[in-house]
This record gives structure tokens, C-alpha cells and sequence, in this order.
């Protein structure tokens, strides 16, 4: 959701901790291959996932890395390859929002 690196006009977006709304200069935007969007449901939907299938407690903005890696894994031309994914944040810092109280987690842990 965050539109800058895909050459669109920054907006408000629900995705934290990406698009900041500006390039910084210490990005090498001649070593990015490609920009992949992912909006806000799909990137919470992974995060979740992520969570709940493979014990990764993440937050959105890992959820919307993640998305984009199994984006680009899942085409033809990547069969058998490697696709390495850095996951940003925690989900810590997201316990009290609604990427996790949809699954329970909140209310589970008495948090």
C-alpha cells in the first residue's frame, strides 16, 4: 500500500513501518528488481498466518514481506529456486491493534 517505491504519490496506508512517504538516500534503488504490492488485508492475512502456522510472530510489515516473497515464488520461472525474505518487526508492538485481536490472541493472554 505504501505507493512511493512504485513511483505512485505517497498516501495514508495501514501497513507500518514501510512508506514513510519519501526515498531515503541511503537506498540503492538501482539493486531493486521489483517492487511487489501488497495491501494491508493480505499483508495482516500472512502475518496471521505466519503466526499461526509456523510459529513466527511477526508484525504487518513482515506479513507484507512475506506476502510478496510467496508472490514471487509462486511464478514459473522461480520453480525450484530459493527465495530469501527478511522479516522487519516483531508483533509485539501490535498485540493491542487488530492484527492479532481477529485471531483471539488478545483476548486469549489476557492481554
Amino acid at each position: 500500500e505504501s505507493p512511493v517505491l512504485s513511483g505512485e504519490k505517497p498516501g495514508p496506508h495501514k501497513i507500518q513501518g514501510i512508506g514513510a512517504g519519501f526515498i531515503p538516500q541511503v537506498l540503492r534503488t538501482d539493486l531493486i528488481d521489483e517492487v511487489v504490492k501488497v495491501n494491508y488485508q493480505e499483508a495482516k492475512q500472512t502475518a496471521n498466518r505466519l503466526a499461526s502456522e509456523e510459529g513466527i510472530f511477526c508484525g504487518v510489515s513482515s506479513g507484507a514481506a512475506a506476502h510478496a516473497a510467496v508472490v514471487v515464488a509462486r511464478r514459473v520461472e522461480n520453480e525450484g529456486k530459493t527465495i530469501v525474505v527478511i522479516l522487519p518487526d516483531t508483533g509485539e508492538r501490535y498485540l493491542t491493534t487488530d492484527l492479532y485481536e481477529t485471531k483471539g490472541w488478545t483476548a486469549e493472554y489476557e492481554i
